[in-house]
């Protein structure tokens, strides 16, 4: 009998040992503010190759991601600009989703309920017919300043005109602010300085590696376990020469890259929200705080480095 349990035992070792093995950790790695953040780069040149580099890099490495639009970039003096709304064809000839992020880029704790839904309704007209051409259907919706609403009444609000519009809310559970490092990075282009934008690009994907440790730390925290992670960055040049290096980064810490469909199927992002403020944070966080787990758990949390701060002034 002793003999038997033992091998039991030594069995269901085996298979949790081989179930930790194949487990993979998942990350949908979302872009916003498309077509591009140009930083005083705005030539079609510019625009071009930021977004070929990114949809490069993401063929290459096996990422599909998706693009939050802001219709407002497509428009120069209220004139519609055919080289940036091409850009977007691009991003869904190659086979990548859009989604909406506004027409504007508005903030919801800083303007009103009516403002900011005609804001969304205005953020499709372009997007949504020509995701039409592709056989794709515009369901995905980002919060600008991942602002949600700061009091339960106009998170609900926002809630129930998202759904009665036919969108899904993106959830930000990693974010590293690469739109400082991508301020810092475009500036010392600007000057010709090769040897600071590596140093600012190394430092990008260090510190987006540190972020995601936390990050893994506190999903252990509030859940209990890892669970499917969604990543905030920007279409701008810094990504665009990057992507690759960030790639390789998630790779190395065990993830598997998947859609915006497929991380939307983790249970966690059905977690409620209970606590409400002038937030512009990971819904970690939020879900951190609805389950009461105090503030204790945000000390360990990674700062921007000093120097990069300062560069972004």
């Amino acid at each position: 009998m002793r003999s038997i349990i033992q091998k039991l035992a030594l069995t269901a070792l085996l298979v949790q040992l081989t179930t930790s093995a194949f487990a993979q950790k998942k990350v949908c790695i979302t872009v916003d503010d498309l077509p591009v953040v140009g930083y005083g780069m705005n030539t079609a040149e510019d625009w071009r190759s930021v977004t070929q580099k990114l949809i490069d890099n993401f063929k290459e490495k096996g990422i599909p991601a998706i693009g939050y639009v802001n219709e407002s970039k497509l428009y120069k003096s209220e004139s519609l600009m055919p080289d940036r709304l091409a850009l977007l064809e691009l991003w869904l000839s190659q086979g990548y989703d859009l989604g909406n992020h506004t027409y504007d880029h508005i903030d919801y704790h800083k303007s009103t309920f009516e403002a900011f839904s005609a804001s969304i309704v205005s953020g499709e007209k372009l997007t949504r017919p020509l995701m039409e051409k592709y056989q794709k259907e515009l369901k995905y919706f980002r919060h600008p300043f991942l602002r949600a609403g700061n009091t339960q009444e106009s998170s609900e609000a926002l809630e129930a005109f998202l759904k009665d519009e036919g969108y899904t809310a993106s959830f930000v559970t990693l974010d590293s602010d690469d739109y400082l490092f991508a301020l810092a990075y475009a500036r010392a282009f600007r000057k010709g300085e090769k040897d600071l934008m590596k140093k600012i690009g190394q430092t990008y994907v260090s510190h987006t590696e540190d972020k995601l440790k936390f990050y893994e730390k506190l999903t252990e925290k509030v859940f209990g376990r890892q669970i499917a992670q969604t990543y905030l960055c920007h279409a701008n040049m810094l990504n665009a020469d990057y992507m690759d290096e960030l790639a390789d980064m998630f790779k190395r810490n065990g993830y598997e890259f998947v859609s915006q469909s497929e991380v939307l199927k983790e249970e966690a992002y059905r977690e409620p929200v209970t606590k409400f403020g002038n937030w512009g944070m990971s819904w970690l966080y939020r879900w951190a705080l609805s389950r009461d787990k105090g503030t204790e758990v945000f000390k360990e949390d990674v700062d921007v480095p000093a120097f990069i701060r300062e560069l972004a002034k």
